[in-house]
């Protein structure tokens, strides 16, 4: 079954970090529209505004943000392969979090309009930007 879904581009640009597995969280990481943090046995990845990127991580910068307009039950399948298999056919890389309620994926500035436009055409619509 194909999906068709509801996205929101969040403003501002985000960056996606890499900290040693023990260390604290940095402060001023979780403000703005979209912050998430994980950590592994490996490490601490955080994604926050550009701007709050901590110096002492290895930051990718340059990432968009779409919300996919949910809340999605657990049950439903193929949520995030909707939008990750145009994108992936179009070549554009992605950086995928998920919430309780919903999926976000990030994309690379540069390929912004690209996955914009493909998304479109696989029958999703972009809200609000």
């Amino acid at each position: 079954m194909t999906r068709h879904l509801a996205l929101t581009l969040l403003p501002g640009r985000f960056a996606v970090c890499r900290l040693p597995p023990d260390a604290p969280l940095p402060a001023g990481w979780d403000g703005g529209p979209f912050a998430c943090a994980a950590r592994t046995a490996d490490e601490l990845s955080i994604v926050c505004d550009e701007a709050a990127a901590p110096e002492d991580a290895r930051i990718e910068r340059g990432w968009r943000a779409l919300r996919l307009e949910g809340p999605f039950p657990f049950e439903a399948t193929g949520i995030l392969a909707s939008v990750a298999g145009p994108l992936a056919d179009a070549g554009v890389g992605i950086f995928a979090a998920s919430t309780f309620d919903t999926d976000y994926v990030m994309v690379k500035e540069p390929q912004l309009d690209l996955a914009i436009r493909s998304l479109g055409a696989a029958g999703h619509e972009l809200i609000g930007r």
